[in-house]
């Protein structure tokens, strides 16, 4: 078995959401639940088929969301595995809807950040084992640190008062 890790590659400010499913039936579940989701969404989802052609699957309503999806899949090839780029909405806004598809089977990170995925290959093909999801703590919050946590959840409108 051989380990490496794979960089997602992605404009600073476009969140991803990469998961692990079970049936070629994702592409369209997962993109009609985020189309129901958030109206007016813009994203692009690819799925890395694991069985009879293997290709990557794919669909969104963005193009450019849509191939930077494409690009990612095939640089993790991982059966199953399904990464989804969001243009103009967060995680927060679908991954329950996400989440909620019969097919997905686990969520390994939903993230702006820069993400690693840690990938395990052998002689049968590729799987993740995990991700790296930004950078170590730096630290432990000081009050200060409280009080802009809480001021940008309540500019981003995810909290009141």
């Amino acid at each position: 078995m051989e380990l490496t890790t794979v960089r997602i590659e992605k404009p600073e400010a476009v969140n991803l959401i990469l998961g692990q499913s079970h049936f070629i039936k994702t592409v369209e579940d997962v993109h009609e639940a985020l189309v129901g989701a958030v109206p007016g969404i813009e994203f692009g989802l690819a799925f890395c088929e694991a069985s009879g052609p293997a290709l990557v699957r794919s669909s969104g309503t963005s193009d450019k969301m849509e191939k930077l999806a494409v690009e990612n899949a095939l640089a993790i090839s991982a059966g199953h595995t399904f990464i989804v780029f969001l243009a103009n909405a967060f995680p927060i806004n679908v991954l329950n809807a996400v989440k909620g598809v019969p097919e997905v089977c686990r969520i390994f990170c939903a993230t702006a950040n820069v993400v690693e995925v840690i990938i395990a290959e052998t002689d049968q093909g590729r799987g993740v084992l995990g991700v790296i999801d930004g950078v170590k703590p730096l630290g432990v919050e000081t009050e200060k640190d409280v009080v802009e946590r809480k001021e940008l959840l309540r500019k981003f409108g995810y909290k009141f008062g």
